[in-house]
This record gives C-alpha cells, structure tokens and sequence, in this order.
C-alpha cells in the first residue's frame, strides 16, 4: 500500500482503569517518540519514560514500547505508551501525539492497516473484533481460533483443490485435440465430490461459529398467568421479572441473556396476550408480537393444569410462518406430574421447582442448531456464510454439467472467487469500509 500518515488513538476502554495506552503508527515515528520521550526506546523492550508535555513538563510517567516496521501489528513503525489509566492525562497524550504531526486514527484503522500490509487477511481481521465483543467463553475461545488463522487455513486448503482442479480442466480446454482425457484420467468428477465434502465440514463449523457470535433470540409468548415470568427468572437464576397472580403483570417486553453450553440465548418476555381494553396492556401486546417478528424460536408457555385452550391456538395461528415453536406445559407440579417431552414439539415442566429445565435446555440447543461435542467451530459472520454457501452452489453447478467443460470451468472459477472473498483476496473498498467501520477506536 502507499506510505500512510501517522495516527494515534487511545486503545484502551473508556473510564477509570490500572493502565491507559496510547497507540501511534506509521511509517516512520522517530520524531514523534523523541519528542514525546526524549529519546528512541529500544526496539520491542518496555522502557520506563517520562511522557513531555510541549513546554517540557511531565504529561504521565509510564512505559514506552516500539515496534520497527514491518514487525509490528500494523507493518508500519508503532509505538505504544502505557501510562496510567484516567481519561484525562490520555487525552493530554493523544493532543501531544497531535501537536507533533499525528492524525485521529479512524475506528479499526489499526487493523485496517494490518489487513492493507498483509498482516493478517480478512478473516482473521473481523476475527480481533469478534474476539473483543465475546459474550460467552466459548465464542472467545472460537474468536481466537480464528485469529490465529485455523479458518483461513481451511478456507485456503479448499481454494487449493479448486486451483489443482482448475489446471485439469484448462489442460483439457488447451488440448482437445490430444487423445487423453485429462478430466477422466485424474478422476476429477471424483475430486470435485471430496472438495464439495469437504466444503460442506467447513460451512457446518463455520455455521456453529456464527451461532456462537450471533447467539439465538428466544421469544416466551402464551396467555397471562400461564408462567412466562417465572420460567424467564429461572432462566436467568434470579428475579428479572415481576412475577404476581394478577392477570397482565407483565406489559412491556423485558429482555435476558443468559449463556447455555457457550451459546448465547436472548429471551424476551412478553405481555399476555388476549384481547384487552387496558391501553397501557395493550401497547404491551403490540410490542409482543413485534418481538416475535425478530426472534428465532418461540416457547408457547400453557397451564398444564388447563391444558391447551382456543386462546393458544388463535396465538399459534398468528405465529409467523416457518417460525420454530416449542410448546411449555407449564406448572406440572400442581398436577403432582413428571416431567417429560411429546417428541420435539411439546415440554412438561415446572418452572416453580425447576422439574424439567434440562430438556428444556436440551431442546433450545437443538432448536440452536448447536452440535454439543463439536470440535473447531470457526468464527463467522454472515458474510462468510453466504460466501461458502455460493461456493458449495456452483461446485454442486459443476457436478451437473454433463461433460460440457466450459461450463464446468466457469463454475469452478466461480466457487473460488467465492471463497476468496472470505480471505479478502478480492473485496470491494466498500466491504472493506463496512466492515472496519465497525471496530472500536484505538484497534
């Protein structure tokens, strides 16, 4: 890329913390860190340095760390100093940095530049931000499996096979007039199958990735008094929600995050919901069914001890199409029942005793898509998703073409620009903006 300016930023969180740290980079910061530290500090070796104001006053006392190009995390010359951690003594530090010739670094500038000087590809970028916005261990776990490259490995290994396939067809589009057949000497029908398999391994640890950074929205729905409140505050293990015998005590949609086996579910609790001339109830309902338009599942909450009335069927009725929807017989333990299930779409349960939870659980990660023991889950964004998707597409396109080579060439070329794209080997400025617009300043 084309020498940049040099930028600064704090890179650590807003507020009161031990440590504050202050980033600069480009591609040459020699000035700037004698002016700051009155000399250059020893390359990648934390040096204990004044940090000095314009008018020769100490701004902070700290460590000064430098890190030449290109052996640094952007490639360019960066220099990190750690000072103490208040808002305003960095801010003091970063209007230095600025005085001397530095810019505001822009959000995920950092990491942008590290993209731009092959530090790391595309995927492994929007992996740092995933790894900082975690929720769950395991999502931090995957985050960092990404980081480190796993993802773009495997995403290589498959651009490989479809450049190997690529070369036998191109030979046999180069000579046609030679008597061997190169498509069927290598078996190639044969290596687009296994590439189309393993593709397939790829997009089902990517999806389980995916479900880890985006987690699940869950929807409690069902008539007033059927225990969504009280299954939500058991969810959650602790009281979230009011829980009262009056009819309506719920009116407006109360949200809860809870982690199950690293999976992140979101619940909401919703209003009853029945016909009612309560204005206030009934801007609750409204705002009801407007969770449900966004959620992935839904868990219909009935009294087990009325059994299913036309009320949740005129509520199943309205559900949108195609919506995955577990039905919750709540309050067995009136009924002195065991807990149990009917196949996938009916719960026995009581969400006073808790009787029952562990195959709610079990059902909510299934509903997930989560596979429990699934090993190297890789972290993944929509984007990614859709990439592979396009790329399984047009191998299964060349699968189909009964021996009409052109076509099957196009199509392989097509799988591979797809699955380039994840790596950032060709992406539109635009992507690239979207994406690293996202970042925190400072990474």
């Amino acid at each position: 890329m084309p020498r940049a300016d040099t930028i600064a930023a704090i890179a650590t969180a807003p507020g009161r913390g031990g440590i504050g740290v202050v980033r600069v980079s480009g591609y040459d910061v020699s000035d700037l860190a004698q002016a700051v530290l009155g000399e250059m500090p020893e390359p990648r070796r934390a040096t204990l340095s004044n940090f000095i104001a314009a008018d020769g006053s100490v701004i902070d006392q700290g460590l000064a760390l430098f890190f030449p190009s290109p052996h640094s995390y952007t490639g360019e010359d960066v220099l990190e100093l750690q000072g103490h951690g208040g808002d305003a003594v960095l801010r003091l530090l970063v209007s230095r940095c600025l005085e001397l010739g530095a810019r505001p670094a822009e959000p995920g500038e950092f990491t942008r530049r590290a993209f731009l000087n092959d530090k790391m590809d595309l995927a492994q970028a929007e992996s740092v931000v995933d790894l900082i916005d975690a929720a769950t261990t395991e999502a931090a776990k995957t985050a960092m499996r990404s980081l480190r490259g796993e993802f773009s490995a495997a995403v290589h290994r498959l651009v490989a096979g479809l450049i190997n396939l690529r070369m036998l067809v191109e030979a046999t589009l180069d000579f046609p007039e030679e008597e061997i057949d190169f498509l069927a000497e290598s078996d190639a029908y044969g290596l687009l199958k296994a590439l189309a398999a393993q593709l397939e391994k790829v997009f089902c640890q990517a999806k389980q990735g995916s479900l880890l950074r985006e987690g699940m929205h869950v929807v409690l729905i069902g008539q007033p008094n059927a225990g969504k409140s009280s299954l939500l505050n058991l969810l959650a293990g602790e009281e979230v929600a009011i829980v009262t015998p009056v009819a309506g005590t719920t009116r407006d949609a109360i949200r809860q995050h809870i982690e199950l086996d690293g999976v992140a579910l979101h619940f909401v609790d919703t209003a009853g919901l029945r016909e009612t001339d309560d204005e206030v109830e009934k801007i609750g309902i409204a705002r009801a069914w407007e969770a449900i338009g966004h959620a992935n599942a839904a868990l219909l909450l009935i009294d087990a001890t009325q059994g299913e009335q036309p009320g949740d069927r005129e509520i199943v009725a309205r559900l949108p199409a195609g919506l995955p929807l577990v039905r919750v017989f709540n309050k067995i333990d009136l009924l002195e029942q065991e807990p149990g299930m009917a196949g996938d779409e009916a719960i026995y349960l009581s969400a006073k005793t808790g009787s029952g939870m562990d195959l709610l659980h079990r059902r909510l990660l299934q509903l997930a898509g989560w596979q429990q023991g699934e090993e190297g889950a890789f972290m993944a964004r929509a984007r990614h998703l859709s990439a592979l998707h396009e790329a399984g597409k047009h191998l299964a396109l060349a699968g189909s073409c009964d021996g009409r080579t052109e076509i099957f060439a196009e199509e392989l070329k097509a799988a591979q620009s797809a699955l380039s794209s994840i790596t950032g080997e060709f992406s539109a400025d635009d992507l690239l903006g979207e994406i690293f617009s996202r970042f925190c300043i400072g990474k």
